[in-house]
């Protein structure tokens, strides 16, 4: 299922896609399933 709001990623190619309507199924790119991207680690503040 595609979650609203979450980005998938490529990992053959590098494309991003940004989900803004919520369904069934998985997104493909280059004959392979799309993994959700993880969020970028904030740099600290020390």
């Amino acid at each position: 299922m595609v979650q609203l709001g979450k980005r998938y990623r490529c990992e053959e190619c590098g494309t991003e896609m940004l989900c803004t309507k919520p369904g069934e199924g998985q997104p493909k790119c280059c004959d392979k399933e799309m993994g959700i991207q993880e969020p970028r680690p904030l740099p600290s503040s020390d």
